[in-house]
Parts: C-alpha cells; structure tokens; sequence
C-alpha cells in the first residue's frame, strides 16, 4: 500500500514538472511624466485590469504623454496609453503634426472630458461669444492646446477679440484687476477649474455658450473636437451651457487581441471605486456616455462588442470600418 501511495505521489510530481503553466498576456500601458496626477489613474488603471481580465498581467510605463504615446503604439513598444482624442483623431487621420505619418489607433474608452470654457467678468456686459469681438480676451494660457484651439474655434465663427497673452498667473490677475474681460479655460470634467473658481470668488463671472449655429460651425469644421452640453453646477450658480471639448482617453494598437479589448472595458465601464480612488473627479461618472460623446475616431472592435451587448447607440464615426 505504502509503495502504490509513494508511485501515485511520484507520477504526480512528474505531472506538474511537464504540464506547462498557462502564460499571461504582458501589456504595457503608456502613462505619461510620474509627477502628473494623469499617472496615479494610469498606475489605478494597471491594477484594475491585472484584477480584473483573466490571464493577463499589465505594467505602466512613465513616458512623454499622448505624441509618445502614438509613436510607440506605431512602434508596438506600448499596447495602450493615454492620448487626448483631439491628437488620436490627428494621428489617425494624418492630420496636422501627423500629415506626413499617420499612426493607425484604436479608442478603448475615454476616461475624463477637458471641455473648454469661455467666461468673462458679469460686469462686462458681455452675454454671448460674438460680443468678444473686440474686446480684451485671453484665449487660454499662452502655448497651450487650449489657447490654440480656441483661436482657430473662434476663427471659424468669425470671432475677432484683442487677444492678450499670458500665463494662468498674469491672465488670474488681469481678469481680477479688470485689464481682461475673461479668458478659455479648459475643465476639470462637468466642473469649473481652481483658476476660474478663484476669479468667480474675487468677481462674479458669466460662462459663454454657443448658440445652435455655431455648435453645427464648430462640429464641421473641428472633427477632431466634441460639442457637449455641460449641465448646470459646474459652478455654483452656473447654468447649462454648450461649448467644444476634447477628452482624455485611452488608444490602443489596432491590432490589440479583441477579447483583451472587450475585458478591459468590461472592467473599465463597470467599476466604480478604483478609477475615480484614483481621480476624484471620476465620481459619479458614466465613462460609456464620456467615451460616445467624445471619441473621436474608431472604437476598438472588442470594445464594440461590449457596448452592442449593453444596447449602447454607437455614433458611425466611432464604429470600425470592418463593423
């Protein structure tokens, strides 16, 4: 008996030496600099899916952001990262810094919408956008996305104001001061930034929306930006408002395994604790509603899986050509 035991034991030794262990999936997330607050989600991200989708296991990578990003997705150095939708559309398209090198991307969702908003003192008098022309207006600080997205917005719509430029520090100042009307700021989700807060504590203010024509000026002009409607309470006392945005999302490489895709936005679309742990002002928010609305160029195929399972209306220029 104690021989037949002492075999059994033997040949199941022999067993577990030659029977492979099933090896994980390694993905390599692209974050951006370890001192971003956008790092600790990356970081939140990692653990979300190493806990979540089965037989993968991930790692965060520190890099220059959304252009590095692309170039190493194109390179196949990264499986995914963070990238703002405007620069994916860009790359995708082979526009603008990209003309003369598309980089072929997927969106897998968008995680946090940056809406920039236009506001002036209330004692400017000032109630509606063609009402800057002329006027003295910061159109966000000075060589950021914001400011130059805000000049070529304004551009198409024919808006001319007397632009002043500066940095968040001098434009706080100037607005306090009543040297500038107002300026472009970009949102932290569906709320005011500090800055803006800081200013509306010192004088009231009045966030700018456009009107029905201009949201359809800027839609066909600026493929590469959304239209939201921000609801009211980005402030207190802040009504609803309409204005263009670009998000912070997450592109993947095309060739991403869809069953990866799908997992990750089942983990993604279905959490509610480890993101916004990570980013508070992720609360309460619908990622899936943040990806429809924002996205700018197609959607991974797993990830289209998973909204079609969940009878989400997907918009045609986020469906894969192939769908």
């Amino acid at each position: 008996m104690k021989k037949t035991i002492l075999a059994a034991a033997a040949m199941a030794a022999a067993l577990s030496m030659t029977t492979p262990t099933l090896a994980k999936d390694k993905l390599l997330i692209g974050a951006t600099s370890a001192s971003s607050s956008q790092y600790g989600y990356f970081v939140a991200l990692s653990q979300l899916i190493n806990a979540k989708v089965p037989n993968v296991e991930s790692a965060v990578v520190e890099t220059g952001a959304t252009v590095d990003n692309l170039r190493r997705i194109s390179r196949k150095q990264i499986d995914l990262g963070l990238v703002t939708t405007n620069v994916g559309y860009q790359a995708y398209a082979g526009s603008g810094a990209f003309a003369d090198k598309k980089i072929d991307n997927r969106l897998l969702f968008v995680y946090s919408g940056a809406p920039q908003n236009v506001f002036v003192r209330a004692d400017s008098g000032v109630t509606k956008l063609t009402e800057l022309n002329g006027k003295r207006f910061n159109p966000g600080l000075k060589g950021s996305a914001t400011e130059k997205t805000a000049e070529a917005v304004f551009k198409v719509l024919g808006i001319a104001p007397d632009y002043v430029r500066g940095s968040t520090t001098d434009i706080v100042d100037a607005i306090k001061d009543n040297r500038v009307i107002g300026t472009v700021k970009s949102g932290v989700g569906n709320k005011l930034d500090g800055s803006t807060l800081d200013i509306a504590t010192f004088t009231p203010i009045k966030v700018l929306s456009l009107d029905a024509e201009q949201k359809r000026k800027v839609a066909e002009a600026f493929p590469d930006l959304s239209v939201v409607d921000v609801p009211a309470g980005a402030a207190e006392g802040v009504p609803a408002y309409t204005t263009w945005s670009f998000g912070l999302a997450v592109h993947a490489r095309p060739d991403l395994p869809e069953e990866i895709a799908y997992q990750i936005a089942k983990a993604v679309f279905e959490d509610k604790t480890v993101q916004s742990g990570a980013l508070s002002s992720l609360k309460g928010l619908d990622l899936v509603k943040m990806t429809v609305e924002n996205g700018t160029i197609p959607l991974h195929p797993g990830v289209v899986r998973y909204l079609k399972e969940h009878n989400v209306s997907i918009p045609a220029k986020l469906m894969p050509k192939s769908s």
